[in-house]
């Protein structure tokens, strides 16, 4: 349908007075979003307007879109919203898993907003419906001694797939699929946008204050644990070091992960969290 194209001319004066306001761009197809606007990220720091943030990139189907840890993500075209934003936060790089942090919550009140529904968050990028994966966020740097140049947050939601691969049916699912109904992916991309700019400009909030207080991102941590499942008390393998498996235990100041093992707690860096099947007569760890 011509006019669900997420244009433009549709698209701007939904998301007026954000820092997206004027600087949305479009295609048709694309090998990745992330990757258009990491190029045109770059390109600009050759220039005065090196700055500058806010640019989203849009494509109606992406030939390679990607997810954390090389995963492929599938992009069905006219089916799902397929976005890259530029961002240029004063932030180090050990302090950027708060832009995939905010992106998911933004995304969790997006589809609140639109359809009612409430999505759960899997730490660090995965949100869930009935258990299986409908979104995922890929956060990519570009940092110079240690503080980050611009940041490309890629978010991928399934909205009107009707099936998937057989490699990911048993995984993903989409908003039509788990509530029986198509939904409008311009509103969807509208209030998205307009949440996380909303979220983004929280984080910036927290960043202007004194550098040495270690509590700065308390309110933000609050926030993610309280949309998450998996923040406590959830049994989970962690596909990093070799593998491990522990009950989740909060997330700690930087926005990592705390999981309790047999051997002490131990902090997820960037593996992968999957829940495990809790015994009925499991006492915990």
């Amino acid at each position: 349908m011509q006019s669900d194209l997420l244009l433009p001319e549709y698209l701007g004066p939904l998301v007026r007075n954000t820092i997206f306001a004027g600087h949305i761009r479009h295609c048709l197809q694309t090998e990745s979003t992330n990757l258009l606007a990491a190029q045109a990220a770059s390109a600009k720091e050759q220039h005065v307007d090196a700055g500058s943030e806010g640019e989203v990139f849009l494509a109606e189907e992406q030939t390679a879109g990607r997810g954390r840890a090389g995963h492929s993500w599938h992009s069905e075209r006219g089916s799902g919203i397929y976005c890259s934003v530029i961002l240029r936060p004063p932030i180090s790089a050990p302090d950027a898993l708060w832009l995939s942090l905010i992106s998911a919550v933004a995304v969790q009140d997006a589809i609140r907003e639109v359809t009612s529904y409430s999505a759960d968050i899997r730490w660090p990028n995965d949100l869930l419906l009935e258990d299986k994966k409908f979104c995922g966020i890929l956060t990519e740097l570009s940092s110079e001694a240690g503080r980050v140049r611009h940041a490309v947050v890629g978010i991928g939601v399934n909205v009107n797939h009707t099936s998937f691969p057989p490699e990911l049916s048993d995984l993903a699912t989409s908003l039509r699929l788990a509530t029986g109904r198509e939904w409008p992916r311009l509103d969807l991309t509208a209030a998205l946008l307009k949440s996380l700019d909303r979220e983004y400009r929280a984080l910036l909030r927290a960043l202007s204050g004194p550098v040495q207080t270690p509590n700065r991102f308390d309110h933000l941590l609050k926030r993610v644990e309280a949309r998450s499942s998996y923040a406590y008390g959830k049994e989970v393998h962690v596909d990093e070091d070799g593998g491990y498996s522990g009950v989740t235990d909060g997330l700690d100041s930087r926005g990592f992960l705390r999981v309790r093992t047999r051997h002490g707690v131990r902090m997820v860096i960037s593996g992968s969290v999957r829940p495990l099947p809790r015994r009925p007569d499991a006492a915990g760890y």
